[in-house]
């Protein structure tokens, strides 16, 4: 399994924008290999809004056969050249590959991967 991370950070008032981006309909919805988004907030801080996506994936495949996908290229084709919303502070993303998921009293271990 992998989980594709995606930390926003914004300015206070504007962590609902990112959540509708997120949230609302998209390519992804159909993806094989999905298993699904969460989308998640952090208003604790007075300065700005952080908003937190996790992407969970089958597996390593399924994301970059997502990357290589037509939906996927041509988005970032459409929005070349343009800047980040000016209510956007940062942005970073992360990928884990999972080892372990323990849900309810089971473990699921995940191995070469």
């Amino acid at each position: 399994m992998l989980v594709q991370t995606r930390t926003i950070v914004v300015k206070p008032g504007n962590a609902d924008k990112v959540v509708g981006r997120f949230s609302g309909p998209g390519p992804l919805d159909e993806r094989e290999g999905l298993l699904d988004i969460t989308v998640m907030v952090n208003k604790k801080a007075k300065e700005h809004e952080e908003v937190v996506v996790t992407i969970r994936w089958e597996s390593i495949e399924a994301w970059k056969n997502w990357e290589k996908s037509p939906e996927h290229i041509n988005g970032h084709r459409q929005n070349r050249g343009q800047s980040a919303p000016d209510y956007v502070i940062s942005t970073d993303v992360n990928f884990y590959n999972v080892k372990a998921v323990k849900s309810g009293g089971q473990l699921r271990t995940f191995e070469g991967e």
